[in-house]
């Protein structure tokens, strides 16, 4: 069974690669759960429906549409086939919820979703998520369009092509980013760090290739791992990542976790395990009071002395995975957290078919840190918090890999 944390690598948890959502990471645990069976007729919906709830009303709403609709190009009947009025009476079902990433998915937004998860996808390369209510970047991903436009992580989308976002859900604002490469989407953000004022910023969609990791040895002998998902291959590349820095001789490493939006939980626990005892705690799955926690513990690699002089760097760009790794790692002291205040994506989906051609995607859980503290609310905050403005973005300037190098050195 994969679990997608990252809203949602959207493989996310949200993989918006917008194109698509990662959700993935923000963030997807996906299952396969047996399909409720097509039913012969509208009125079969009432054998499955709880005894505790009387349906009457909607019901009643729905034979007054029949009876009284009348649409606006003056035709006495509803055009919308019955089934699409299902689905939008399961959506609106789920939306009340108040959840971002619990969604129903009608037929259209079940096929982008695949394709997301396929990669096959055209879209201009971010992810995002709901932060405070507001649909958010959680992080453009590299040589992307996004990132080229100079969208930037934490930026509020506030509109798409000019509909106001506010009452999106994050699969509606995929969608609407999402489109034919080549053509153009206006996106109007706010980037509060800045305090500016809100601005439009177009963006020429394209075919997303997702970058997974690159590794640099810099003049100071500090070693650098740059992890920008948590995909399926993610792992293996981990592994030749960390051979190539023992190989190097030195004993210093920064993991750059920044812009990565998460993704598999199994290649995140499966990384902590390289640095973690066998059976320590990479995670804590919380399913609500009165259940109990499932531990999602270190496979025991443990490849490392205790000379190895670690930094991981965080941003808003941050979650969902990156968040279950950075967290393990430095609650057990294995290595310092720089940067800014991570994303805070801790939850975790489950893809439930509802019948061949839709699926229910569910929040079923909470992700906790080893020492139980809740990724969703806050996020991680850094034991050396070192902010980026808007002008060392533009600039090229990085003091948070120079502040990790100075640690790292003993300055």
């Amino acid at each position: 069974m994969k679990r997608y944390l990252g809203t949602t690598f959207t493989l996310l948890l949200v993989l918006v690669i917008l194109g698509a959502t990662f959700w993935s990471g923000w963030q997807l645990g996906e299952r396969r759960g047996p399909a409720i069976e097509r039913v012969s007729g509208l009125s079969d919906l009432e054998t499955l429906k709880p005894d505790t709830v009387d349906f009457s009303p909607f019901w009643e709403a729905w034979t007054l549409l029949d009876e009284k609709y009348v649409n606006s190009n003056g035709t006495s009947t509803i055009e919308t086939k019955t089934e699409d009025r299902l689905w939008g009476a399961i959506s609106g079902m789920t939306a009340a919820l108040g959840d971002p990433y619990t969604v129903f998915l009608p037929p259209t937004e079940k096929r982008q979703f695949e394709e997301d998860i396929s990669g096959n996808f055209s879209g201009v390369g971010m992810e995002i998520g709901v932060k405070d209510g507001i649909l958010t970047v959680v992080a453009p991903l590299p040589n992307t369009p996004a990132k080229r436009a100079g969208i930037q992580a934490g930026d509020k989308i506030l509109s798409i092509d000019g509909e106001l976002t506010s009452e999106m859900s994050v699969d509606e604002a995929v969608s609407n980013i999402r489109g034919e490469r080549g053509t153009v989407v206006k996106l109007t953000i706010l980037r509060v760090a800045a305090g500016s004022e809100p601005q439009d910023i177009q963006v020429k969609r394209d075919i997303i290739e997702i970058p997974t990791i690159e590794t640099e040895l810099l003049p100071e002998q500090v070693f650098v791992i740059r992890l920008y998902n948590f995909s399926a291959n993610s792992p293996d590349l981990f592994r030749q990542a960390l051979l190539k820095f023992q190989a190097t001789g030195t004993d210093r490493l920064v993991l750059d976790l920044r812009g990565n939006p998460g993704g598999y939980l199994d290649a995140a626990v499966d990384m902590a395990s390289w640095f973690l005892p066998e059976g320590k705690v990479v995670v804590w799955e919380h399913r609500g009071e009165g259940a109990k926690d499932v531990a999602y513990r270190s496979k025991g690699y443990n490849a490392f002395t205790d000379d190895l002089k670690m930094i991981v760097l965080v941003d808003r760009g941050s979650a969902s995975a990156s968040e279950i790794l950075a967290g393990a790692l430095s609650e057990y002291d294995i290595a310092t957290l720089v940067g800014e205040q991570t994303f805070g994506k801790g939850s975790v989906q489950e893809l439930v078919p509802v019948t061949r051609e839709t699926a229910l995607k569910v929040t079923i859980a909470r992700w906790l840190t080893p020492k139980g503290v809740s990724i969703s609310k806050e996020g991680l905050t850094p034991a050396v918090v070192v902010e980026l403005s808007a002008e060392d973005y533009e600039a090229g300037r990085d003091h948070q890999l120079d502040k990790a190098v100075q640690l790292l050195l003993g300055q």
